[in-house]
């Protein structure tokens, strides 16, 4: 398996595309993380155009199974992130399988 890119990787990567300094690119990092935050609680959503978008998604309440023991849970509703991949990206890392 592939290792992962570490943030430190990221930064390089893009300073030297972008011919900027590291710290100016991961500070230009750090505030988008923070504005998806931001907008992420307030509007419930928040689009990297080309990315994907992180959507603020509420789950209800259901019965689940205790693993250990097969006892059925009651598994509280509770609101949850998830990240929406584009379709553009989807389709360039796993192309579509042609009929």
């Amino acid at each position: 398996m592939a290792k992962v890119m570490t943030k430190a990787q990221v930064v390089g990567h893009l300073a030297e595309k972008l011919g900027l300094q590291k710290k100016a690119v991961a500070g230009a990092l750090e505030e988008l993380v923070s504005l998806a935050v931001k907008e992420c609680k307030s509007s419930g959503q928040f689009v990297v155009p080309g990315l994907g978008k992180a959507v603020k998604a509420h789950r209800k309440e259901r019965m689940g199974r205790n693993p250990q023991t097969g006892e059925p849970i009651k598994i509280p509703a509770k609101t949850v992130v998830k990240f929406r991949l584009a379709k553009a990206f989807k389709d360039a890392v796993v192309p579509p399988k042609k009929k």
